[in-house]
């Protein structure tokens, strides 16, 4: 078993396989990242969005001067999925869709732009409160959700994927 670990690791460099985010001879995918711009978001979704990217790409005490913009353009949709009346309880659903665009910092050149989505459901329980935190609750994780495929996306575009 060690022979094959062994015998694959010394293979996989020959087959053009390289980490996303490690560092070589080619362009550093990290320091990439860490000159990229988000400007601010005008709605609670996109500033989600825009802190999870910022959390995940810039760290605090990390950045670089700014070489790209980020523009996003998030669009939230509500929708009942199922209404069980036997249990009071109701089945929703958002589905988060966001354009994004990776451009030169003076917006001339576009490097990336493409669209992701996310998908996600909670219950309404006719509880105020519990509801409000459900549906807060499936908020983040769409926004996560969205953040980290845009994420990956612009790391493969930036490791030349």
């Amino acid at each position: 078993m060690k022979r094959r670990a062994l015998l694959l690791a010394l293979l996989l460099p020959g087959c053009g396989y390289r980490p996303l985010y490690g560092s070589g001879n080619e362009r550093d995918v990290v320091s990439e990242l860490r000159g990229v711009s988000i400007p601010e978001q005008d709605t609670r979704v996109g500033q989600l969005i825009r802190n999870e990217l910022l959390s995940s790409i810039r760290p605090a005490g990390t950045a670089e001067n700014d070489r790209y913009r980020l523009d996003l353009t998030p669009d939230l949709r509500k929708e009942t999925v199922t209404a069980r009346t036997e249990t009071g309880a109701t089945r929703a659903s958002l589905r988060l869709n966001v354009t994004y665009r990776l451009a030169s910092i003076d917006g001339k050149t576009v490097a990336k732009e493409g669209k992701v989505f996310s998908q996600v459901s909670y219950d309404i329980l006719r509880e105020p409160v519990a509801d409000l935190r459900a549906e807060t609750n499936a908020l983040e994780r769409a926004a996560r959700e969205a953040a980290m495929d845009i994420r990956v996306r612009i790391s493969a575009h930036f490791a030349g994927g």
